[in-house]
């Protein structure tokens, strides 16, 4: 199927994954007013500058954001010269906000779960995907599909919430100031409280992420662990100092082997 097709009829009817948590509107705005708080963002502060040093140029690359969001790199990579991007999601809110934000660009947003992404060969020269995969319960498929998708010496960047964070969810509400890791060699779903609701996202450990992206025929080129970048801070001395204290994502880069 090509990538002009109705994405959204490839969804699987009445299935819950992970995009349908973010159409609830309360999630959503909340969500939004933590992604993009600035120094208060770990995204902002610790993610974001990660990726975009690991994602280089871009320029008249075929980009597909996997999991997108809102979008909000689109604006990012389109004027940074990427030649298309296309930004898939399975929330219909996060959907909607992403093509509002790609309003007047060459890219767009369109409504598919990441379980069910199809491409052809040589359809795309890079993936990104932000803080999505662990929501899904099996990545081997969605990881060799993407393979299959891209271009000869194409990659895929990734990030997830580290597997620190995703073994074990300590409860508590505002700024955590400890940490407890536990069960952190079984795999498999985790429930735990995000933004106001409970969620289900899929435990793995990093050398589960390492294999299931070798397996799928990528070449590992990065593993990030995204520490925080000081000039995000505007110079908040104890919020910098926090962040330094448990790493909060995971990043991972193939390229097609």
């Amino acid at each position: 199927m090509g990538v002009s097709a109705d994405l959204h009829s490839l969804a699987v009817a009445g299935k819950q994954r992970g995009g349908s948590f973010y159409d609830s509107p309360e999630v959503f705005e909340r969500y939004l007013g933590h992604r993009h708080s600035g120094v208060s963002s770990p995204n902002h502060v610790m993610e974001e500058p990660a990726l975009l040093d690991e994602l280089g140029i871009v320029t008249g690359l075929r980009v597909l954001d996997l999991g997108c969001g809102d979008a909000a790199i689109g604006p990012l990579l389109l004027n940074a010269g990427c030649r298309s991007y296309l930004g898939l999601d399975g929330s219909a809110a996060m959907v909607e906000a992403g093509n509002r934000a790609l309003a007047g660009m060459s890219g767009r947003a369109a409504l598919l779960d990441m379980e069910d992404f199809a491409a052809p060969p040589s359809s795309f020269d890079l993936i990104v995907s932000r803080l999505a995969f662990h929501y899904v319960e099996d990545l081997a498929p969605v990881l060799a599909a993407c393979r299959a998708s891209l271009s000869p010496g194409g990659r895929i960047v990734f990030t997830v919430v580290h597997p620190v964070l995703t073994s074990h969810d300590p409860g508590g509400q505002g700024p955590r100031g400890n940490w407890v890791v536990d069960d952190y060699f079984r795999q498999g779903p985790r429930e735990r409280s995000w933004l106001g609701s409970t969620v289900t996202w899929f435990h793995r450990t990093v050398e589960d992420y390492v294999a299931i992206l070798a397996s799928s025929g990528f070449v590992l080129t990065s593993l990030r662990e995204c520490a925080p970048r000081a000039d995000r801070f505007d110079g908040d001395a104890d919020e910098l100092a926090r962040r330094r204290r448990v790493p909060l994502f995971l990043l991972l880069a193939g390229k097609c082997g």
